[in-house]
C-alpha cells in the first residue's frame, strides 16, 4: 500500500502541471483587463499602463507563464491582483471554510442515504422502498440554486430557526449542507439500494439465514460490508463534485469559503489567484481519489493496491 501511495503522489506533479497550464490559457483567454476592473473605466491610459507594468501583465504571455511556474516549483503561488496579498494565504483562509461545508454536506448525505438505502434495498417494492426511491428522485430533480433559497425562506425567514447567511456555529451550518448533500443522498441511497439487492441473492446471505437469522438481521451483520463496497467507490467520486458544488453554495449562503472567492477573482480576471483555486481543488480531489482506493481496500480485502 506504501507504494501505492507513493506512486500515487508522483502523479500529483503532471495534473497539477496540465491543471496550472490549461487554467493560465483560459483565464488569460477570457475577455477583459484586470487592471480596467481595478481602476475603473474612467482611468487614463497612463495610469491603466502604469498599473499594467507594476504587475507585470505587460510582459509576453510566455514569459508570465513561466515565472508563474517557477515561483510555483518554490511554493510561492504569486499575488493576488485584486487583494493585493499572498494567493497561498488567501487559500490558507478560505479553504478551511470550504472543507467545512463539504465534509458536512457529506455528513448530511451519509446519515440520509444509508438508512434509506438500506431500508430500500432490504425488502424491494415495499411502502419504504417507494419512499425512500420517491425521495432520491426528489433529490437529484431540484438544483441546488433552487433548494438553497428555498430552505432560506422555510427555515429563516418565516420560522426563525436558522441564521440566513454568513458562518459561525453549527446553526449557521445546517442550511449549506443539507443543500449540498441533498443531492448525493439521493445517489448515495439508490447505489445502495441495488448493492443490498445483489447482495441479497448471494450464497451466503442465503446459508445465513437458514442457521436462523432473520433476513434483515443477516442482511445487516453480513451483507451490508460488502455492499458498501461500490458505495464507497462512488462516495470518493462525488466527494469531489461536493467541492465543486461548494461554489454555488457558497454564494447563495454567503459562505467565505474558497468556491466564493474563486468566483469573484473570476470576474475580477485575478490571474494568480484563479489559477491557486483551481490548482488547490484538482490537488484535493487528487488526493481524495487516492484516499477513495485506500478505503475501498480496508472494506474489501479482496481488493489489493498495487
Amino acid at each position: 500500500m506504501i507504494w501505492y501511495v507513493l506512486r500515487r503522489l508522483a502523479t500529483l506533479v503532471p495534473v497539477a502541471l496540465g491543471v496550472v497550464t490549461l487554467t493560465f490559457a483560459l483565464i488569460h483567454l477570457v475577455p477583459g483587463d484586470p487592471v480596467v476592473a481595478m481602476l475603473g473605466d474612467t482611468a487614463s491610459p497612463a495610469d491603466i499602463a502604469g498599473m499594467r507594468h507594476r504587475l507585470g501583465l505587460d510582459r509576453p504571455i510566455l514569459v508570465q507563464y513561466v515565472d508563474f511556474l517557477g515561483g510555483l516549483a518554490h511554493g510561492d503561488l504569486g499575488e493576488s491582483i485584486s487583494y493585493h496579498q499572498p494567493v497561498s494565504r488567501l487559500i490558507a483562509e478560505r479553504f478551511p471554510a470550504t472543507l467545512e461545508l463539504a465534509g458536512a454536506g457529506l455528513l448530511v448525505a451519509m446519515v440520509i442515504a444509508f438508512p434509506l438505502g438500506f431500508i430500500a434495498g432490504a425488502k424491494p417494492g415495499s411502502a419504504g422502498d417507494v419512499g425512500s426511491m420517491g425521495f432520491a428522485i426528489v433529490g437529484i430533480s431540484i438544483p441546488h440554486i433552487y433548494l438553497g433559497p428555498l430552505l432560506m425562506i422555510w427555515f429563516s425567514l418565516d420560522l426563525g430557526l436558522l441564521p440566513l447567511t454568513g458562518r459561525g456555529g453549527i446553526p449557521h451550518l445546517v442550511l449549506p449542507a443539507v443543500t449540498l448533500g441533498t443531492a448525493l443522498a439521493a445517489v448515495l441511497a439508490r447505489m445502495l439500494r441495488q448493492s443490498i439487492i445483489q447482495v441479497r441473492d448471494s450464497d451466503y446471505m442465503r446459508t445465513a439465514v437458514s442457521k436462523g437469522l432473520s433476513p434483515t438481521l443477516a442482511l445487516f451483520r453480513h451483507g451490508l460490508r460488502n455492499a458498501l463496497t461500490p458505495v464507497v467507490t462512488l462516495l470518493g467520486l462525488e466527494l469531489g463534485g461536493l467541492l465543486t458544488g461548494a461554489l454555488i453554495t457558497e454564494i447563495i449562503f454567503s459562505w467565505p469559503g474558497l468556491g466564493r472567492m474563486l468566483i469573484s477573482a473570476i470576474s475580477a480576471r485575478d490571474y494568480p489567484l484563479v489559477e491557486g483555486a483551481v490548482l488547490t481543488f484538482a490537488l484535493t480531489y487528487v488526493f481524495v481519489n487516492m484516499a477513495t482506493d485506500v478505503v475501498y481496500a480496508l472494506v474489501d480485502p479482496r481488493v489489493s493496491l498495487r
